[in-house]
């Protein structure tokens, strides 16, 4: 999987998608270290010294790139949440997980799936903004095809 070409890429006004590292060049890596450029940034792999900022509001949700449980699910649909709120409120949003491809794409994809996107527009949207890589976590892909409540409810069910 290619490394992204940029720290962080925005999908829509105001919602950004990222990572913790990009590729500057041929071979060259950087570390997308977050200051003061977004009003809110939710982190779903967190990693010391990336930021954000002092005063930033942070919002921390660690989950793996694989199977979610209920309560991960239900974390997930909180961040979306919170990042439609903070649009609403004119601020600018970052999601990032490791390279921001999976983790970061469900929760942006869920956040414009709240906002009226079909799903199906989402992950393309994603895909066309940050990179082809991005949500190429099938399980991830049928979570948001399926739906996120109902994927919950699933997996409550069956715990």
């Amino acid at each position: 999987m290619p490394v992204p070409d940029s720290p962080w890429s925005e999908i829509v006004p105001g919602l950004w998608m990222g990572g913790h590292e990009y590729r500057t060049g041929p071979g060259r890596l950087a570390f997308a270290s977050v200051e003061d450029e977004f009003d809110l940034v939710q982190t779903l792999l967190r990693l010391p010294g990336y930021g954000p900022a002092p005063g930033v509001e942070h919002q921390v949700w660690a989950i793996p790139d694989g199977p979610l449980d209920g309560t991960q699910l239900a974390g997930v649909m909180r961040l979306a949440q919170g990042a439609c709120a903070a649009l609403d409120e004119g601020r600018r949003v970052l999601v990032r997980c490791y390279h921001g491809y999976n983790r970061s794409g469900l929760v942006v994809a869920h956040a414009l799936v709240r906002r009226g996107v079909g799903a199906e527009e989402a992950i393309r949207l994603i895909r066309a903004r940050r990179s082809p890589w991005a949500l190429h976590n099938e399980l991830f892909v049928a979570y948001l095809r399926t739906g996120l409540p109902t994927v919950r409810l699933l997996e409550e069910l069956a715990e």
